[in-house]
C-alpha cells in the first residue's frame, strides 16, 4: 500500500464496522483480488489486533485530500452511506 484511510460505519451488531480505502504501490495494481486483501487483513489483525480488521476494503486511485493534504474522511464516509457530503470547498482541485 502507497497510502490508506479508515472510516466508521454503522453496523447493527458491532455498532461500527471499518471501511478501509487504500492506495496500492505502482506495480501492484494488477494484482487486486482477494489474496490481496486477505493480506492487508492478515496484516491489519496481526499489527493491530482482530478489533481493528476491516469488514470491506477498497482498493481506489486517489483519496478526496484538502490543499493542504488532509484526507476528507468526512467525504468517504458520506459516499459510503449516500449522504450529502456537505461543503466542499477545501477539496484539492
Amino acid at each position: 500500500m502507497a497510502e490508506a484511510a479508515v472510516i466508521g460505519i454503522p453496523d447493527e451488531l458491532k455498532g461500527q464496522s471499518i471501511i478501509a480505502h487504500v492506495i496500492l504501490r505502482r506495480g501492484f495494481e494488477d494484482q487486486v483480488g482477494q489474496g490481496l486483501r486477505a493480506s492487508i487483513t492478515e496484516h491489519v489483525r496481526r499489527e493491530l489486533g482482530p478489533i481493528a480488521t476491516p469488514a470491506e476494503i477498497r482498493v481506489v486511485e486517489a483519496l478526496p485530500k484538502t490543499r493542504s493534504g488532509k484526507i476528507l474522511r468526512r467525504l468517504l464516509r458520506a459516499q459510503a452511506l449516500g449522504e450529502d457530503p456537505g461543503d466542499l470547498t477545501t477539496l484539492e482541485g
